[in-house]
């Protein structure tokens, strides 16, 4: 009997997508080997096999939130990954915003009792490349910087730093999840007629690490509510505030680069913190604080979008495919949904090793899963000036009230099992806000829940032009009844 050989699938990143790429792979019988360049990641990784601490790589951005949807994809290839994960992760019931003049608003997140859940990204990572590691058919490779892609041939040019080599490797399937700045998609670019846009925005952001607090007992505390994401809108900037695991918050600051550039001195920065976070600013070591605005680097916000996500046997998942801001804290929920779309369309195949039968499943995720990934970059763009400003005002607490109000009236139906099936067989036909459908409801897709909340939102402003035409016409009518008797007078 002829025994057909192990087919090869190659995962270029060792972040949270690669990972939970290799892990979904290897559990539908392919032998995958992980490249990463980074030598943080490598050096975290190596302290994991010789410690039971777990420190995190270098921070390079702020704290991750797991929704519904990233919580499915993970559950959809190990649930006890996610056991894990959850140890390490603090529940978030909602948004705290701190006006200007003082006063705190809460914004719970979803009438269910939905929860976000704010977890360290570095410290997500190593929990996935620890469960990606114990896996016998997956191998992980540090060191190795990916230098182009043969579509014609399934190789991958790589060099490795540490031996100053390169070398050739052939594959069956390839996974680009190697972030904004892919060399995956780049190439794609070159194989293909990509459409592809890419926006930075006028805001950057520096991370400040607010530390815990100490009790009567001497215990850490936190220092400020650790059920809610904190925000700081201010108009033209933004502060927001995560709790940690360890009693600590990841702090960023979103603001304008002009604004960056006009505090370079702490003789300076610490007046305009001051004014505008007087609340924050009295919880830090002023020294402290002055260093990490300093020292920390400043971070860019960018939206790409690409079309299609694949050629032949490889493809590009997560931020290679779509990046976003993250004032909708969907990037990673996204990005690892990526993964379960891709390994369901494989699931639903006899032979998903079979040459055809990967360039068909890839380019069935490319034409279906682009209205998506586009709806959810777009809606993560305008949230970014709710926070900076709306999450604020009168009037969007009132349609948030009302949105609640008939979202408690509403059937809108349960969760189907999203561990073999992309989303649920229709839109649900009851009342959802769309923050609820994006955080809380995997089975809706992202494009079905813009839609949704598009002609809900139509509906509410309908509504409100007509009570507004009815109030104007009564007074009216009273204003005319008023005079007619002023006039009946004389």
């Amino acid at each position: 009997m002829l025994v057909q050989p192990a087919r090869r699938a190659i995962v270029v990143g060792a972040g949270p997508v690669g990972c939970l790429s290799a892990m979904a792979l290897a559990k539908l019988g392919w032998h995958v080997t992980v490249y990463e360049r980074r030598s943080d990641l490598r050096a975290a990784s190596l302290q994991l096999l010789h410690s039971n601490t777990k420190s995190n790589p270098r921070q390079r951005s702020i704290n991750l939130t797991l929704s519904s949807r990233g919580i499915a994809a993970v559950q959809a290839v190990d649930g006890s990954i996610l056991e894990r994960l959850m140890n390490y992760a603090v529940p978030l019931q909602g948004r705290m915003v701190h006006c200007f003049d003082g006063t705190v608003a809460r914004q719970q997140y979803d009438r269910g009792g939905h929860c976000l859940y704010s977890i360290e990204r570095g410290l997500l990572n190593l929990l996935l490349l620890e469960a990606a590691a114990s896996v016998a058919n997956i191998s992980i490779e540090f060191l190795h910087k990916v230098q182009s892609v043969d579509f014609n041939n399934n190789t991958l040019r790589l060099y490795n730093s540490a031996t100053a080599q390169e070398l050739e490797e052939h594959f069956d399937l390839c996974i680009g999840a190697d972030g904004s700045h892919s060399v995956i998609r780049r190439d794609l670019m070159q194989a293909t007629q990509m459409e592809y846009s890419q926006h930075y925005l006028s805001h950057d952001y520096v991370e400040i690490r607010l530390p815990h607090g100490v009790d009567g007992s001497g215990n850490h505390t936190f220092l400020l509510d650790p059920d809610h994401l904190h925000v700081w809108p201010r108009g033209d900037f933004t502060m927001v505030a995560m709790p940690n695991k360890n009693k600590t918050f990841t702090c960023a600051l979103f603001a304008p680069k002009s604004v960056f550039d006009s505090l370079p001195r702490a003789e300076i920065f610490l007046p305009w913190f001051k004014t505008y976070f007087p609340d924050l600013c009295s919880l830090f070591d002023e020294k402290r604080l002055v260093q990490d605005f300093q020292n920390n680097p400043r971070s860019h916000l960018i939206t790409t979008k690409a079309n299609p996500y694949h050629k032949g046997a490889t493809i590009i998942l997560g931020d290679a495919a779509h990046s976003m801001v993250p004032f909708y804290g969907q990037g990673l929920n996204c990005a690892l949904e990526d993964v379960r779309v891709l390994s369901i369309l494989f699931q639903r195949e006899k032979d998903g090793h079979n040459p055809t039968v990967i360039t068909r499943v890839l380019d069935e995720y490319s034409r279906t899963r682009h209205a998506d990934l586009v709806a959810i970059c777009d809606l993560a763009m305008e949230s970014h000036l709710k926070l900076r400003h709306d999450v604020a005002t009168w009037s969007y607490m009132i349609k948030a009230f009302i949105d609640n109000i008939l979202y408690a009236i509403s059937r809108t139906g349960s969760l189907v099992d999203l561990s073999q099936t992309i989303s649920g067989p229709e839109v649900p036909s009851g009342w959802i806000p769309l923050y609820s459908m994006v955080s809380f409801r995997p089975d809706i897709g992202y494009s079905a829940a813009k839609k949704k909340a598009e002609r809900q939102e139509r509906l509410i402003d309908s509504v409100g032009l007509g009570l507004g035409a009815l109030s104007i016409g009564y007074a009216a009518w009273f204003l005319f009844s008023v005079v007619n008797k002023l006039v009946a007078g004389y």
